[in-house]
């Protein structure tokens, strides 16, 4: 398993700037809606969904918020800054403890070299050799068969990227038939979304006996159906922070802006 890289750093955020001093009477009036949002199972996120979240808090901030939801606001947004990636990734089961940063150019290939490497030295030592293998011509190896991508917005210098990757289907199945398939997901630093994704599909070959194999060693279903294993409880636990996080700033909304009642903190605007 490679080493995570340290998340982004916060400092302590200050929020009491946007408080303001007294009101002045300017209702806002809308149908209150309730705090419905609870975990998605199969659907990917906004690929906006961070943006959207940070410009929600910040309306509540700039209509008025008591102390108290100020220092509510200024956690949400710490860890929106901290768990980006892994509210992002891990809620489609994206396994965000294999985490491997690349150049731009030949990234799906590079990280999924990286990810075979992760299992030999770090997930499967004990089968060391045999991983390596893989991605390279002796014992069992891994030809891609296929890959597709979309792309969903052009990168530029000098962004950077973290790449993920999990399986799309249970291996139980498809390792019995010698192939696999993969999902690359493409997280750009800088816009902190997804700047592509890439579905591999991959199937096992003989370089001694220089044929498909029948079936997948024992060695790589093993470890397959345990990644499997533990995407699916990555995917739940990671849809549930996603729907906290929503629910947080629902929260924040319908105590500010979003209330037949709310008046809107004019500051010393509204005093002339």
């Amino acid at each position: 398993m490679s080493t995570l890289r340290p998340s982004q750093s916060t400092r302590p955020m200050t929020l009491r700037s946007f408080q303001s001093k007294a009101p002045t009477a300017r209702k806002f009036a809308s149908q209150i809606r309730p705090i419905t949002t609870t975990p998605t199972t199969n659907a990917a996120l906004d690929p906006r969904w961070l943006t959207i979240l940070k410009r929600r808090v910040g309306k509540c901030l700039m209509f008025g918020l008591k102390p108290a939801q100020v220092d509510e606001a200024g956690r949400i947004l710490q860890r929106l800054a901290k768990d980006w990636r892994e509210l992002t990734a891990g809620s489609e089961g994206f396994l965000t403890s294999h985490i491997n940063n690349v150049a731009y150019a030949r990234y799906a290939e590079t990280a999924r070299v990286n990810l075979m490497h992760n299992y030999a030295m770090h997930i499967d030592p004990a089968h060391q050799t045999e991983w390596l293998n893989t991605v390279g011509n002796k014992g069992i190896g891994l030809i891609l068969q296929g890959i597709n991508i979309n792309y969903k917005f052009p990168m530029t210098w000098p962004d950077k990227i973290t790449v993920y990757h999990r399986l799309t289907q249970d291996p139980s199945e498809t390792l019995a038939k010698s192939f696999f398939q993969q999902e690359v997901l493409i997280l750009s630093e800088s816009k902190q979304r997804p700047a592509a994704r890439v579905l591999e599909q991959n199937f096992l070959f003989d370089y001694r006996k220089l044929s498909k194999t029948g079936t997948a060693p024992e060695f790589i279903s093993d470890q397959f159906r345990r990644t499997w294993q533990m995407q699916e409880e990555s995917k739940t636990e990671w849809q549930q922070q996603v729907a906290d996080v929503e629910n947080a700033v629902r929260r924040l909304e319908l105590d500010s802006w979003d209330n037949p009642d709310a008046v809107e903190d004019m500051g010393s605007a509204g005093r002339r």
